[in-house]
């Protein structure tokens, strides 16, 4: 089995997603809306309650753009040692509660990291009807032991937290069944389900999906720095660090700094699970 090298600059699209009201509303729930209290996030979780307006939380994007399309074409790789080690999002224009949106999505570079290869794909959506973009989106998957070809380790950023105490701290526990949940919403990779899928990739069981705890993260963010207006955020980026099991707790430190928010995510053991996290708000 190898990853085909060659894929760098392959282009694929345009191809379209269509949503609708519930389709945001079970991706709301899939990352934890209304889950420790149903009478709050109801912008989020229900589309008639009195005096309140259906959104969608932004990194619904990130779904969109993601699943749903053609396959990712990445040669003849082992999917039980793929993992996502990374993900951005920027935020052109607030998503509507339903809609359709036209896909391009282009592999920009292959990283030799040793011990596994480093594929990071970019995918943008805009309004069909106007050209006009609404986001762009930036995943890494890491896979393992398709390293050691002599390729470019690629860019290192530096990122640190301030060295003061977290400007907030965030729990949210997530629930045993979170990851059939936020699956509804398309990555349906059964690494999040089948138990015996799981175990071949080295796992106990199922693990969390990596952009459930992304979403669940922002959720939080957005709740705490911007009261809730997804119409806030600019851009976030994370790096994925360790898998998280669904049930365990995700605690967020959270530093403000300017229009900037800076993250790191832990579970309950103070493992951290999504490190160098920057949120961008608009101000």
């Amino acid at each position: 089995m190898a990853l085909d090298r060659g894929i760098v600059g392959v282009e694929q699209g345009p191809w379209t997603r269509t949503w609708s009201s519930d389709d945001a509303l079970i991706y709301a729930l899939g990352v934890g809306a209304g889950q420790l209290d149903p009478t709050k996030e109801l912008a989020f979780t229900t589309e008639y309650a009195h005096g309140v307006t259906q959104r969608v939380l932004p990194t619904y994007a990130i779904a969109l753009g993601q699943f749903g399309g053609p396959p990712l074409k990445l040669g003849d790789v082992d999917y039980t040692q793929l993992l996502h080690a990374e993900q951005t999002l920027t935020v052109h224009r607030p998503l509507p509660v339903a809609g359709t949106i036209e896909l391009r999505r282009v592999i920009t570079d292959v990283y030799d990291k040793g011990k596994g290869a480093l594929v990071v794909t970019e995918t943008t959506g805009s309004d069909p009807a106007d050209g006009q973009p609404l986001f762009a989106t930036r995943s890494s998957v890491f896979i393992r032991g398709e390293g050691g070809f002599g390729g470019d380790r690629g860019p290192s950023v530096d990122f640190a937290v301030p060295d003061r105490a977290p400007d907030a701290t965030l729990r949210f526990p997530t629930a045993l069944n979170q990851a059939l949940i936020y699956r509804l919403s398309g990555d349906r990779n059964p690494l999040h389900a089948d138990p015996a899928f799981a175990a071949a990739g080295g796992f106990e069981r199922p693990i969390l999906h990596g952009l459930a705890t992304y979403g669940i993260t922002v959720r939080l963010l957005l709740g705490e720095f911007a009261d809730g207006d997804p119409d806030q955020l600019a851009t976030v980026d994370g790096r994925f660090t360790k898998p998280v099991l669904p049930g365990e707790e995700l605690v967020v430190s959270a530093w403000r700094d300017g229009d900037s928010v800076l993250f790191r995510t832990a579970n309950g053991a103070g493992d951290i699970v999504l490190d160098r996290g920057r949120l961008g708000l608009t101000g």
